[in-house]
């Protein structure tokens, strides 16, 4: 971040200090988990589900941090914001008027700091599935062309997006955002806080039908990303996913100038010539209208050509790397979030393909196909896709056919949530477990020597657990309380 004393921080988000002169100096990160911070660092307190970061104000400061942002006295030197007022909305990530108000402020500050670094190239990408692994592709291509700011993970919503835009200095050359909705003018806001140049939709899926009630309401608020864009004639792009209508379509809802990524024989920036080796992994030629290069990633899934292709497309238009440095880098790329599409491999020859940190029936079925690709037994371990409203029974259920379509070995499914998935499979002659939870998963697996054995369900079920057991390793540290609510 850029620095500031505590009282420039005061007068940029309308606060007051507290047990502070105002000349503290903040020179260090911005954070919310008190066990992050660094000496100069910022601490941000934040009610959790469990616990309310104020209580750990000085020990913040005792670890370094120059002060505190609060919506109540603490301890320490601090910037006060007051609480909004009753009925005003409180994002998933505030739990409470107070945190709201903080994640206001926070908002306010990120702003600054984009605007105080004008050469600061700005990516938004959104979209139903695969945000978080463009996201990391295109972090990876533009890490080639200068010093590049991403969220880790699925650091998306109201909270995760400014705190990554808060770690932009004025050595960072872009920054890559990836945007959530759950639902209308959530990603607009997003876009405020940091307004992109360049935006990215790569599709529109049925992921939280629950919550938006149609695929035209999730059309609408992913296309507030590319009405958020500059005109064309002020630098703006809109990269839209060719292969989608829907998301084709919102070149009408932009004044920037659109680029079309896909398979489809008309896309701007286009796969030809694909093939998937026996390991899941993608081969093809990139072809785009500044040349063509044959493309190996590293990343398991057909799916990952969509994502390949948008990153090329981003890379093209906020860069000067050619088409071949481009294709490099896109097959250097490895996994940088957990749990998506990581392959793990038994000292017995079992290899496990973790992909439970989310899931909808798009992810779905790019999965069960990279499974089918790879060569070996195939296993899956499935559990719930959360959050579809009255299509979740349709959706398990056809979610049990395609697994009894694809030559499984075995399906083993995890909850009653899921218990549509087991019927439709076992009706459709699949040898289907259910099981009550991760434990009696991992034992209803029986996997062998040469075995894959997909793991995935919605981040709720809780399967990393079961990837994690097969693979002899214990189970990791809960997500922080602020990011554990899912977002698309």
């Amino acid at each position: 971040m850029i620095e500031l004393t505590l009282a420039e921080l005061a007068r940029l988000v309308g606060g007051t200090l507290h047990r502070a002169t105002g000349d503290e100096r903040v020179t260090g990160t911005v954070e919310f988990d008190s066990r992050a911070v660094a000496p100069g660092g910022l601490f941000v307190a934040l009610p959790g589900e469990r616990v309310d970061g104020h209580a750990f104000a000085t020990t913040a400061v005792a670890a370094g941090a120059a002060g505190v942002l609060a919506a109540r006295p603490v301890d320490a030197p601090a910037v006060l914001v007051d609480p909004l007022p009753d009925g005003a909305h409180v994002p998933d990530a505030a739990h409470d008027a107070g945190g709201a108000a903080v994640l206001a402020a926070l908002a306010t500050l990120a702003r600054h700091v984009v605007d105080a670094l004008p050469d600061l190239g700005v990516v938004g990408i959104t979209g139903s599935s695969g945000k978080t692994s463009t996201k990391d592709l295109v972090a990876a291509l533009l890490e080639r062309d200068g010093p590049t700011v991403a969220p880790p993970g699925s650091f998306n919503n109201e909270l995760g997006h400014p705190w990554t835009v808060l770690r932009c200095d004025a050595t960072t050359r872009h920054l890559v955002a990836e945007l959530s909705a759950r639902g209308r003018g959530h990603i607009a806001a997003l876009c405020r806080v940091a307004p992109p140049r360049i935006g990215a939709v790569l599709n529109v899926g049925s992921a939280h039908l629950g919550e938006f009630g149609s695929r035209e309401a999730i059309a609408q608020a992913k296309g507030e990303l590319v009405e958020a864009l500059p005109a064309a004639d002020e630098g703006g792009v809109a990269v839209l996913g060719a292969d989608d209508p829907v998301v084709a379509a919102m070149r009408h809802r932009t004044a920037a100038r659109v680029v079309h990524a896909g398979r489809a024989p008309e896309a701007d920036v286009r796969a030809v010539d694909e093939t998937i080796d026996a390991e899941g992994r993608a081969r093809f030629r990139l072809v785009t209208p500044a040349g063509e290069a044959g493309v190996a990633l590293g990343l398991r899934g057909a799916h990952q050509v969509d994502n390949a292709l948008v990153a090329a497309a981003i890379a093209l238009e906020a860069t000067g790397l050619t088409v071949a440095g481009i294709a490099d880098a896109l097959g250097a790329a490895a996994p940088r979030s957990r749990w998506r599409m990581e392959v793990g491999e038994r000292p017995d020859g079992v290899r496990v393909l973790n992909d439970a940190y989310n899931a909808n029936p798009e992810s779905m079925r790019a999965a069960l196909a990279t499974l089918a690709a790879m060569s070996g037994r195939h296993t899956a371990v499935l559990g719930a896709m959360a959050e579809l409203g009255d299509d979740a029974a349709a959706a398990h259920a056809e979610l049990g056919r395609l697994a009894a379509s694809t030559g499984l070995h075995r399906l083993v499914v995890v909850g009653e949530a899921a218990r549509g998935v087991h019927e439709a499979a076992r009706d459709a002659g699949l040898v289907s477990d259910l099981v009550p939870d991760a434990a009696a998963a991992v034992d209803a697996v029986h996997a062998e020597p040469g075995d894959v054995v997909l793991v995935k369900a919605s981040r709720s079920a809780g399967l990393e657990e079961v990837a994690q057991a097969l693979l002899g390793g214990t189970r990791s540290g809960a997500e922080l309380d602020q990011l554990k609510g899912r977002t698309s």
